[in-house]
């Protein structure tokens, strides 16, 4: 299972939705994996960046963004 700061890909399968830990190691339910690929392609496109949501942050870089269109790809046709 290919994991991104701890993407639990399996749940995604099932409920169309992931875990992602974040940089304090705390585990953050994202339901609605398309506004959270959305905002990341329109927020933070380039370089490294912080995003931060509902308290929880995730550095967000190239390999990050990588495998959210990997995710996007198969969840968000």
């Amino acid at each position: 299972m290919e994991k991104v700061q701890g993407i639990d890909m399996s749940l995604r399968k099932i409920y169309k939705e992931i875990k992602i830990k974040d940089l304090n190691n705390k585990l953050y339910r994202v339901v609605n994996i398309k506004e959270f690929i959305d905002h990341i392609e329109n927020f933070h496109s380039s370089g490294t960046s912080i995003h931060e949501e509902k308290g929880y942050f995730f550095k967000v870089d190239d390999a990050f963004r990588e495998r959210l269109n990997k995710i996007k790809k198969i969840d968000c046709k």
